[in-house]
């Protein structure tokens, strides 16, 4: 079954950088667009950026934009998430999912965002 596990959330302060991973497993991972979503205390799951099956097309949610980039490797079947210049308001559960929809998804990492 479809098997998606994150890492590489911690604490850094604001300014920071950090990289998610997200390794997938049990499905045809190459041909799958691939999204990442977050999740803020209190608040409701909110999409953050997509990459199709080949990584020729991203897209991002504005606040995002230029801060994060979404990136892939095929061969090694892991998503990544490069999230530089972190504000406070990018402190959450950060999800991988298959697909575009938020279903099915890991189990998240933690991005806390402070100084």
């Amino acid at each position: 079954q479809v098997q998606l596990v994150e890492s590489g959330g911690g604490v850094v302060q604001p300014g920071g950088s950090l990289r998610l991973s997200c390794a997938a497993s049990g499905f045809d991972f190459s041909s799958s667009t691939m999204t990442w979503f977050r999740q803020a205390p209190g608040k409701g799951l909110e999409w953050v950026s997509t990459i199709t099956s080949r990584g020729l097309t991203t897209t991002y949610y504005e606040p995002v934009k230029g801060r994060f980039t979404i990136s892939r490797d095929n061969a090694k079947n892991t998503l990544y998430l490069q999230m530089n210049n972190l504000k406070s308001d990018d402190t959450a559960v950060y999800f991988c999912a298959k697909g575009s929809l938020p279903n099915p998804r890991g189990q998240g990492t933690q991005v806390t965002v402070s100084s």
